[in-house]
């Protein structure tokens, strides 16, 4: 059978595919519309949908909107409970009515969709769906943490047999995802968006406010929580975009994340509890903060954790279309990687590249050709098969480059236009990792885990290890990635480190490249040395 999933109501809209109980396809709008993520996160654009990410879904597989057997749309406006405290005061009532449209909104979008196939999926659910579902064999506990669905910010259950029990949920106001996204804000830094920001910048402060965060958010003992109004003035000065941060606000941070840490770990707790399970599957953005992860990993009862690429928003339409799958009664086949978006075979590329006028190589090994650009401290823009679905760069839209030279870190910073603090993560040989980082669990290749780097490595990897000595680790397998796998041996036989820096190719506000037009872009309005485009070489010209 045949199911596409649909993110559209708040950000990052997506679509996914699933055929056969196989994910064929999944990608975010923001890749084709160059908009960063997709939208803003507003009621008055409900009524858009991922119409491009959809198309090329099916166009992936050969099929066209007639031959689905459903559409998961990842929002069900029949759960909104006006009125509501925590729901958009702007017009709630607008978001609602244009979900309810969803069905005519996407057979514009779709010719030949029926919209009596579109099926309404409870948000938490095909969060729930796109981590349980799509993880290890088996069964598993699940837990969902974000903003807001409908009208709940949290899910906590478990699927046994690829059917889902709903133990515990959290109605609005109380939310962790509104709760961390008010500090966005606060810190001058765009909500729904940046709360990244908020976990990088938290490791360069102390946790001095905790005593006052823990009487506003904690847990109720029954799966639940409470999240409390703050008075964040109070505690560090409200900040404009670009204002210079002092320590009081990396204290705040410090003092949020550590909060949020504790209540996810009670959540989990009670969680283990009910269900006994091994394994903890999470999804929602909470997902995405790696610090968080780590030590639900490290403390939590669970003896394993995982976590969908996708985890935010995005994945909900893949969690839309594995959930009707598995309604539908189809055998559901694990996530094999996240690589699931858009590719182009050598022949396009190279036609690109002509149609460019550009001047181009082609080596015997472009691995080994990058290797040899990385120990000469180049920067390499890394552009490989199919994209990535997901916010993290995993060695298919990266920018790369030497990590045993500190000054990288500001090189990168100043090439993408982000803000210093921010570190930049480290891509490691899968049987090198342990050797090197400690703490987090291995393999580790979605980058969702924080690791410590080991003492003997930090002076040899000072561009990956953040302040607190951690560094956010994405492990390569061979039998995954052969050609950058290869890239990584090569630079280990010339400099001994089985380390690359990896971060996203995409400059300050953009999305991740996708095409070779965006990759073409980035190169010719960045300071990058190297394109490795495929199995071609593009090099900057510098000049004498």
């Amino acid at each position: 059978m045949r199911f596409l999933g649909i993110n559209a109501v708040f950000h990052d809209p997506a679509a996914a595919l699933v055929v056969d109980g196989r994910i064929v396809a999944a990608a975010e709008e923001e890749r084709f519309s160059r908009r960063k993520h997709g939208k803003q996160a507003v009621p008055f654009s409900a009524w858009e949908q991922p119409g491009q990410a959809a198309r090329w879904c099916l166009e992936r597989a050969g099929l066209t909107a007639a031959d689905l057997d459903a559409v998961g749309f990842s929002y069900d406006p029949d759960l909104v409970e006006p009125g509501l405290a925590g729901h958009d005061p702007s017009g709630e009532e607008l978001r609602t009515e244009f979900a309810r449209r969803a069905p005519k909104f996407l057979a514009s979008e779709l010719p030949g969709l029926d919209q009596k196939k579109v099926r309404f999926v409870r948000h938490h659910v095909a969060h729930a769906a796109s981590a349980a579902l799509a993880g290890p064999p088996g069964d598993s506990a699940v837990l969902v943490a974000d903003g807001r669905g409908e009208s709940t910010s949290y899910l906590a259950g478990e699927y046994r047999d690829g059917r889902f029990k709903e133990l515990a949920a959290q109605k609005l106001p109380h939310s962790l995802g509104l709760f961390y996204e008010d500090l966005t804000e606060h810190l001058g830094f765009a909500r729904s968006s940046d709360e990244y920001k908020v976990m990088a910048l938290a490791s360069y402060g102390g946790p001095v406010h905790l005593d006052y965060l823990r009487e506003c958010v904690y847990v109720t003992g029954d799966g639940g929580f409470r999240t409390e109004l703050i008075d964040w003035s109070a505690l560090a000065p409200r900040c404009s975009p670009g204002d210079e941060l002092t320590r009081r606000h990396a204290d705040l941070a410090s003092s949020v994340q550590q909060v949020l840490e504790e209540v996810l770990l009670d959540l989990a707790r009670w969680l283990h509890d009910r269900t006994g399970q091994r394994t903890l599957t999470l999804a929602g953005g909470i997902a995405l903060n790696c610090v968080a992860n780590t030590r639900l990993h490290a403390e939590s009862p669970f003896e394993s954790i995982w976590i969908q690429p996708a985890a935010g928003d995005a994945g909900t339409a893949l969690g839309a279309a594995l959930q009707l799958a598995a309604d539908a009664g189809e055998r559901i086949e694990p996530m094999s990687g996240a690589a699931l978006g858009r590719e182009w075979t050598d022949d396009e590329l190279e036609a690109i590249l002509q149609k460019a006028k550009l001047d181009y190589e082609r080596p015997d090994d472009v691995s080994d050709a990058v290797a040899e650009a990385l120990a000469d401290d180049q920067i390499v823009a890394w552009f490989q098969g199919r994209a990535e679905f997901g916010p993290r760069a995993l060695g298919r839209r990266s920018l790369l480059a030497h990590p045993g030279r500190a000054g990288n870190l500001e090189r990168l910073n100043d090439v993408k236009g982000r803000e210093q603090f921010r570190p930049v993560a480290p891509m490691v040989l899968a049987d090198r990792a342990e050797e090197i980082f400690s703490r987090g669990p291995f393999p580790s290749p979605y980058m969702l885990f924080v690791h410590d780097v080991a003492e003997a490595w930090r002076e040899r990897l000072p561009a990956v290890t953040h302040v607190d000595g951690t560094a956010r680790v994405q492990t390569v397998d061979p039998a995954d990635d052969p050609r950058t796998a290869r890239m990584l041996s090569g630079f280990a036989d010339r400099t001994g480190l089985p380390v690359v820096v990896n971060t996203s190719l995409n400059t300050a506000g953009r999305p991740m490249v996708d095409s070779p037009r965006d990759a073409l872009e980035c190169f010719g309005s960045a300071p990058v040395d190297v394109l490795a485009l495929g199995p071609f070489l593009v090099r900057r010209h510098r000049s004498r």
